[in-house]
Parts: structure tokens; sequence; C-alpha cells
């Protein structure tokens, strides 16, 4: 059952299982996940590849990292397959005994979130995420990804490491706008972000360190995916100039490399943004066809950026629909 907790400070006295010490309860992946620490902080993180899911990849893809308090760790994302998340909890446990109360998912998006199977079923830890997650279903009326449909595509591409026993881990703990989690000397605080890249999307800034996990609002150097009807790229924008305002010391994109050049993280996926919305602006006010206006728009750019060639197209079609609808709401008396 979901619960609905305030936005503040939390705790939370759990006791993890010691799964962790057991066999590999699911396929093992071959390629090694590796973390990196934030330098002089406590918060580790893993970089994913910057290409789509793919059996190449074994669907490491995602960016994922945890912080590990006097009282525990909080994880951020959990990767996109239950064994990946497996190779991160046993990383964790590799670093620290310490009991791992939260693990907060950025969005409900498959590539972020199959691994907390491993969280749910080997530890006590509690799954925050923002409410609209709850939207993550195949409910007609919403058009984010469908999650039965995207588990069929993803046991067919990733298994074994997605199987028939794969399954979605609802949240435990939903929010609206803003939840803090203080636990031991680190206070972590959680803010909605969209909907921009997803209906549910959040980011969680950790203090006093600086460092700011901001999921798939920030996708530093990779060609995010938009090609859905919960994109918003205006609100998009919005939150990213909310991410400067924060000025962050250390930024951990959704997808792409980690930086303390958070202004330099967050000009990629922006300036991506705003060339796409000129480009189909031009076109939709110019009431040309969205085919003709692709072909002739300059992709140079981009055109050699990972998940160009899976992404881009749509990401440009969306836009060309967002904005088309906008200019006719615009026109009505």
């Amino acid at each position: 059952m979901k619960r609905l907790l305030a936005a503040a400070g939390i705790a939370a006295c759990m006791v993890s299982t010691s799964g962790a010490q057991t066999a590999p309860p699911y396929p093992p992946i071959t390629l090694p996940l590796k973390l990196d620490q934030v330098p002089g902080k406590p918060v580790w993180y893993s970089t994913g590849n910057p290409g789509i899911p793919g059996k190449d990849n074994e669907g490491n893809t995602s960016n994922a990292g945890f912080v590990v308090t006097s009282d525990g760790v909080v994880v951020f994302d959990a990767l996109g397959t239950p064994s990946l998340g497996w190779a991160l909890l046993q990383q964790i446990r590799k670093l620290t005994d310490k009991k791992i109360r939260y693990v907060v998912a950025s969005h409900y998006h498959a590539d972020h979130i199959y691994g907390m199977q491993a969280f749910r079923d080997h530890t006590d830890a509690l799954i925050v995420a923002q409410e609209r997650s709850g939207e993550y279903k195949d409910n007609e009326g919403i058009a984010d990804e469908k999650a039965s449909q995207r588990l069929d595509q993803r046991r067919g591409a990733l298994f074994p490491w997605v199987d028939g026993n794969t399954r979605v881990v609802p949240p435990d703990i939903a929010f609206r706008e803003r939840m803090t989690i203080a636990l031991g000397d680190r206070r972590l605080t959680l803010f909605f972000a969209g909907p921009a890249h997803s209906s549910s999307d959040m980011m969680m800034m950790v203090e006093p360190d600086g460092v700011l996990f901001a999921g798939d609002i920030v996708q530093n150097s990779r060609i995010p995916f938009m090609n859905s009807d919960d994109v918003s790229t205006a609100q998009w924008l919005d939150a990213l100039g909310e991410v400067e305002k924060l000025d962050p010391k250390f930024i951990i994109p959704g997808h792409g490399s980690p930086s303390t050049g958070a202004k330099q993280a967050i000009a990629f996926t922006r300036d991506y943004i705003r060339y796409l919305r000129k480009t189909m602006t031009a076109a939709v006010q110019n009431w040309t066809d969205f085919d003709a206006a692709y072909s002739q728009a300059d992709w140079s750019k981009y055109r050699d950026m990972p998940a160009f060639a899976s992404n881009n197209r749509g990401n440009a079609y969306r836009i060309f629909l967002e904005l088309e609808q906008s200019q006719f709401k615009a026109d009505k008396p």
C-alpha cells in the first residue's frame, strides 16, 4: 500500500536483510558495474552506456548513485534490470554495512526502475517517488511510457536480464512538490521538476555537499528521449533554470557524464531543446510539412551524439506537435 507522508524530515529504523551475501538471485551481468566517488564527499555514482538499452550494454544506460550518511544509505535510481540493481547493491555493501534506508526514483521509466526489484527483495529500504509515478501503468488516458508494453519489449531486448520474473515495483512514499529526508549528518531535498521528460520527474540535492542528482532533466552530451505526450519542453526549460539557480558544486545527470561544471552540463540539454523548438517553430509558423522541415534542418551538431539515430526524429516530431497545438490554441478567439 502506498504511504503518503508529509514532506518533512523523515527517519526510519529499518533492518537490512542478509541477501547481499547470498548467491546472485538474478542472471549475472558480464560487464562490471563501475563506481566513482564525488571527490571528498560520501557520494558515489555509476555512469551508464550513453546509447539505448540493448544486449551490447546489458541494459546499463542510465546513471545511478547513493549517499552514505552517518545513519544509513540513500540510493538514487536503481538502473534498468534487476541484475544491475543487484550489482549496485553489492557495490554498496562493499563500501558500507550501514542500512539502506531509501531508494529514490528520479522518474518511472524502465531504464531507471527495474533494478528496484533487487532492493525490494533484498533490503527493507523505502522506495520514494513523485506522486505522478502512479500513472506508470496501462491507463489509456496517460500517454507516458506504458508499463506492460515496455516490460514486454525489454523482455525481448534484454533477455535474460529482464525476463518473466521481472516486475515493476511501486513506491512506498509519494510526495507532491517537495520532500526532505533528514538522515544523520546529511539533508536530502527532493524537488518535483515535471512534467518535463516524464510526468514524474524529480531531482535530489545533497547538503551540505552541494551534489545534485538531476535525473533525466539533465542529459549531458546524449540526445534525450522526448517522444511522449507527457513531455513538456517548456516546463523542461523551466526546470533547467531551477537547476541553474541551485548552483550545485557537482551534478550527476540521468544520462551522460557527471561534472563539476553544472552550467556546461545544463547547457547541452538546454541548447538541444532550444534548437529543436526554434527549428520546429519556423516550420509550424510557415505551415511547412514536418518531413520537409526535418530533412531541411541542419543536424550536424548532434548527428554523431549517442542516441541520435533512435531519438532525434521522434523528438523533433513531438515538439512539432507541441508547438502546433499551442499555436492553434493561440489562434482561437
